[in-house]
């Protein structure tokens, strides 16, 4: 169960990061998280594990601030600070990816010892990159939208756990249905298709439901 009981305490870790870069450097700080956590998920997720007897892909966690963050700046600065958001982790997230296919064109010098290790990192197959891509930019402006519709019809102080956690677990649920459809359909029987994708979307369920305290601990932070 170490792993189990070691994912919990990472993700709580992570919320916790999340709060603190807000209440050092208010709004400023979520920008930077957005373009922090978009990149470092997507080096995460080449790591999998087992957890409760399925194998899953690390990464979740730190995509679930993402939509954490992104939820909050809505809440808090409005719309378009949510979508400026988005727009600036997938802008961070695709530089990453053609920044690294053209840093291991370089010829490594024969002492090198790090260009292997990288290779198996960043050699993204071009259907992996492009389901990360579209399947970030879809489900994120889809959070904030759904974000936005359930702001108006649950708008009381006490229904924020409503517009926080529905926005995100149906935009996780999009992420997933996108990522695994462009990534694997076809790569894999349809059986562990299914498994992949279930395993990936109850990880993320799990994980926005944990960010709800953490989210009305940034919601009540009085920063600029």
């Amino acid at each position: 169960m170490f792993n189990e009981w070691f994912g919990l305490f990472f993700a709580i870790v992570n919320f916790i990061l999340v709060l603190v870069i807000y209440r050092l450097f208010g709004k400023t700080g979520l920008f930077v998280w957005i373009g922090f956590s978009t990149v470092i998920a997507n080096l995460q997720v080449v790591k999998t594990v087992e957890m409760f007897g399925l194998t899953a892909t690390l990464g979740n966690a730190m995509y679930g601030t993402a939509f954490f963050v992104t939820d909050i700046l809505n809440e808090k600065y409005g719309k378009d600070d949510a979508k400026k958001a988005v727009w600036l982790g997938f802008f961070t997230l695709l530089a990453m990816t053609l920044i690294m296919q053209m840093v291991l064109l370089f010829k490594p010098h024969q002492t090198d010892f790090a260009h292997e290790a990288l290779s198996t990192i960043f050699s993204i197959l071009p259907r992996i990159a492009a389901g990360s891509l579209a399947a970030y930019l879809i489900s994120q402006m889809t959070d904030v939208y759904i974000f936005t519709f359930l702001k108006k019809k649950f708008p009381k102080e006490n229904q924020f756990w409503i517009r926080n956690n529905g926005s995100t677990m149906i935009s996780q649920l999009l992420d997933t249905l996108i990522f695994a459809s462009i990534a694997f359909l076809g790569v894999f029987p349809i059986e562990d298709w299914i498994q992949i994708f279930l395993t990936t979307y109850v990880l993320k369920f799990l994980i926005a439901i944990l960010d709800t305290p953490f989210a009305y601990i940034a919601k009540r932070f009085q920063v600029k």
